[in-house]
């Protein structure tokens, strides 16, 4: 998984798989969910992320992972 945030846009992009987009649905407004040929999610797409959620923290749980805290 990539959280690739795009400071010019304003726009968070969560890749949850490597596999292209065949098909997007938009949920609401600015948000955005890619779905691969087989219809599993691959993506989500955020736009005016700084005014959606908080951009300076990022907290993970329980994810069977390395974990490593940082602050904006």
């Amino acid at each position: 998984m990539n959280l690739n945030y795009y400071a010019e846009t304003d726009s968070l992009y969560i890749d949850l798989s490597s596999k292209p987009s065949a098909d997007s649905r938009e949920v609401a407004e600015g948000v955005v969910l890619d779905y691969d040929s087989d219809g599993n999610l691959v993506g989500i797409d955020i736009d005016n992320a700084s005014q959606k959620l908080n951009l300076n923290e990022l907290i993970i749980n329980r994810l069977p992972i390395q974990t490593q805290k940082i602050s904006a």
